[in-house]
């Protein structure tokens, strides 16, 4: 299944998307499916989601004439890996790490597929950067890595937008990549069944159509079953909880000269199987 939700930002229904320009109403059929939240994965939401596919009293509504949100509502964390990708960590002149490196989003970053990025006041090097997202399906504490899979929901796609100069002059990570609209995520939720493995998944980003980013997931240095247990040491993962596995090379602010976001500018991250964004920056 492909996960959405859609409708006015603030107001965003749990849909299923059909692939055939229609989406499923989901609340429309079962009116105690608030949301895709906390709640919804903890109590066999998706098993749910199943039951009501095949049902005749389902109501459908124009995929094409509805904004969509984030395929997950306002979840407890994002945390996010640095320097997943070794080409990625070389680009920056960073040394190779010898484990994760995880910071956070703010929550209230997060924003529709679609939904402009709006740069904040006084912005100077702002980049884009696709990542491939996991979310946690059920609550994950002390996982062992051979039982990480049965801890996923699905799978996504997140642009982990940043502001390069706060980032490196505040002395940690959070503020420059925490700005409003600096999450966005979707447009899909695809559960594991559709998404039969990562590492062949490409994961990719073009800024007004020129090519940017491009790498296959398989190139990360930490997968995310190892990812999941690392986390879940010590910090229990809540079903919702988000985590962005980190991003290729082709940062724009890494290049020479440096291509970096500026009102006007459109930009696009996908990775294959799991649909694209695109986002006007403001």
């Amino acid at each position: 299944m492909k996960l959405v939700r859609f409708g006015e930002k603030g107001k965003e229904r749990p849909g299923i998307w059909m692939g055939d320009g229609r989406i499923l109403d989901v609340r429309a059929l079962a009116f105690h499916i608030e949301d895709y939240n906390e709640h919804f994965f903890a109590h066999d939401g998706m098993a749910q989601l199943r039951a009501l596919m095949g049902d005749p009293g389902a109501t459908y509504v124009p995929a094409g004439s509805v904004r969509l949100g984030a395929p997950v509502a306002r979840p407890s964390k994002i945390i996010c890996v640095g320097a997943n990708y070794a080409a990625h960590a070389r680009e920056f002149g960073h040394a190779i790490p010898q484990q994760p490196v995880l910071f956070s989003k703010a929550t209230t970053a997060i924003t529709g597929p679609f939904d402009p990025i709006v740069l904040p006041e006084g912005a100077q090097v702002v980049d884009a950067e696709a990542e491939l997202a996991v979310v946690i399906g059920k609550r994950a504490s002390m996982v062992r890595e051979e039982d990480a899979s049965a801890h996923v929901a699905g799978y996504t796609v997140l642009n982990d937008v940043t502001e390069r100069v706060v980032q490196k002059s505040a002395g940690q990570w959070f503020r420059g990549k925490g700005f409003d609209t600096f999450c966005p995520m979707g447009p899909f939720l695809s559960t594991p069944d559709e998404v039969p493995g990562t590492a062949g998944l490409r994961v990719w980003q073009t800024l007004n159509g020129q090519a940017m980013q491009e790498a296959l997931a398989g190139d990360m240095m930490f997968g995310i079953p190892f990812l999941i247990a690392h986390i879940s040491r010590g910090m229990t993962l809540l079903p919702g909880d988000v985590i962005a596995t980190g991003t290729p090379p082709g940062i724009g602010s890494a290049r020479n000269p440096p291509v970096v976001l500026k009102q006007g500018d459109v930009v696009e991250i996908g990775v294959d199987g799991l649909g694209a964004q695109r986002c006007e920056v403001l």
